[in-house]
């Protein structure tokens, strides 16, 4: 039998809603040995206080294109890092682009990936998504409907 303990599970989400949903599965962190990776910002500083092993990333948005696009290297480089610090097993994570380098970088060592498809969306494809769907060894849906986009996802029901 495995010892959970043992298990290492690192849990990614970039910040705001996805971070929400993420933290919604806080009672995963009792069974295993966890990590949390998102972006760093004012509003997460204090995930440091609550949680015991909190990582941080560069934030980063789209919607300011110029700086996403230098700041991007960079973190691939800092998530390369943190994989091989934290050496998870199972990498669990509800998106969006800070996760998907961390993936990627999962799967080609041999990680379990299991994704949340974000409660936001009930009708269209998130990039992430999109992104991280080929390589997921579990993806779930958060919408009956999604399961039309995503046919190899296993519907999960609402994570609040």
């Amino acid at each position: 039998m495995v010892d959970n303990m043992r298990k290492r599970v690192l849990f990614i989400s970039s910040t705001g809603g996805h971070l929400t949903e993420l933290l919604e599965l806080k009672e995963l962190f009792k069974k295993y040995e966890y990590a949390i990776v998102t972006e760093k910002t004012a509003s997460t500083l204090s995930l440091k206080e609550k949680y015991k092993n909190v990582h941080y990333l560069i934030y980063g948005t789209k919607h300011h294109m110029l700086s996403y696009i230098w700041k991007t290297p960079v973190n691939i480089i800092k998530s390369l890092y943190l994989y091989f610090k934290i050496r998870p097993k199972v990498i669990i994570t509800t998106g969006a682009h800070t996760a998907v380098w961390m993936c990627y970088i999962g799967k080609i060592f041999r990680s379990k990936i299991i994704y949340i498809e974000t409660l936001a969306n009930m009708k269209t494809k998130t990039l992430s998504g999109k992104l991280i769907y080929p390589i997921a060894n579990k993806f779930i849906v958060q919408w009956e409907d999604m399961l039309k986009l995503y046919p190899k996802a296993i519907y999960g029901g609402f994570i609040f």
